[in-house]
């Protein structure tokens, strides 16, 4: 069994942010989604990974090496344009080979990973098993129409009247069969590969297809507010812990909630979980509430913040209102002016300066 993620995206949807950093390299709860996404297909038991890249090559590559600080040997398919999802398999082959496969998103995070997905494939004489989950707008999604027996008669893309509430969720199975649809299919109305008419290809010629309901959460991080969620579900999640080189003064409150790691410094403030607070990261004279996630280096004085992502090496100094809902990117500066708004909220890309 191998792993292919798909990480080739410019994820234009979270600009200004990712003008200057890959979209699967943002953290949630401080871990890049990409390694996430490589976390749980090696806890499924998959240590051979492929992960197709595209503009953002260069800076995925020299995150994440070969893998080896996550247990993985890593290999790096390049995708010279964006052409598709069917595209981005056919272009693996090489990788692949005749090995069976799973293929996830790299910018998606599910709850309690994909162990169960690949148990069911592995015990089943399946040529692909895709996931699915029940949403209650199926009309924007890819919708699966399923047959008495449980398998899967067709996938619809955005049905006027959906033929079920099962959308799909971007992770799939594979065996070597896929390669025939791939090679088989024309491009779509958008000039791409699609991997619903590669799957459909293998229906249409008799290939057993079958699903998995996920049950839990799940999010496509493509959106400032995707992220948000997913950095909450996330906090909910982890088992919090502080590390023995971070640092708490008499006159500050953390709660069981919160983790801090190596050199978090903690001063006159109130922490309240779910919440991380990265490596050498201070706080002082200020409050941070749920679901925050403050990454490494940063600067948080005199400062109210909740539900926010701060990226590395950011400061956030002397605001008088609490900064809510907001993505905060690399080096960059939040300062107060001589304005008190009621609130705040943004998202602020990469070595910005702004004053409130």
């Amino acid at each position: 069994m191998k792993g292919l993620i798909l990480s080739g995206g410019k994820g234009t949807r979270l600009y200004p942010l990712t003008y200057t950093r890959a979209k699967q390299l943002i953290p949630v709860a401080n871990k890049p989604v990409l390694v996430r996404v490589i976390e749980a297909i090696r806890e499924a038991g998959v240590r051979e990974v492929g992960i197709v890249v595209g503009p953002t090559a260069a800076e995925i590559q020299d995150a994440l090496g070969d893998g080896s600080e996550w247990d993985v040997a890593l290999s790096y398919i390049h995708q010279a344009s964006p052409d598709g999802l069917a595209h981005a398999v056919k272009i693996s082959q090489d990788f692949l080979g005749d090995d069976p496969f799973v293929m996830f998103l790299g910018d998606n995070v599910i709850e309690g990973g994909i162990s169960g997905l690949i148990r069911d494939f592995a015990d089943k004489q399946w040529n692909s098993q895709i996931v699915l989950k029940e949403v209650e707008n199926p009309s924007e999604y890819g919708v699966a129409k399923m047959r008495p027996d449980g398998s899967i008669e067709q996938l619809i893309e955005k049905p006027k009247s959906p033929p079920s509430n099962l959308a799909l969720v971007g992770i799939y199975m594979f065996d070597h069969h896929i390669f025939e649809a791939v090679n088989a299919i024309k491009p779509s109305a958008r000039g791409e590969y699609e991997i619903t008419d590669a799957i459909q290809w293998l229906i249409d010629h008799g290939y057993m297809v079958f699903p998995h309901i996920h049950r839990g959460w799940w999010i496509d991080t493509g959106k400032p507010t995707d992220m948000l969620d997913a950095n909450s579900h996330v906090l909910e999640e982890i088992t919090p812990c502080l590390h023995p080189t971070a640092a708490v003064d008499s006159d500050s409150s953390v709660d069981s909630r919160v983790t801090l790691q190596a050199g978090a410094k903690i001063v006159n403030s109130v922490i309240r979980g779910p919440t991380i607070i990265g490596k050498d990261t201070l706080i002082e004279n200020s409050y941070i509430g749920p679901f925050t996630s403050i990454y490494h280096g940063c600067q948080i004085l005199g400062c109210e913040i909740e539900r926010s992502i701060i990226l590395e090496n950011s400061s956030v100094v002397d605001i008088d209102s609490t900064l809510r809902d907001s993505l905060i990117g690399r080096n960059a500066s939040v300062k107060r002016s001589d304005g008190k708004p009621s609130g705040i909220k943004m998202n602020l890309g990469d070595h910005s300066t702004l004053w409130v």
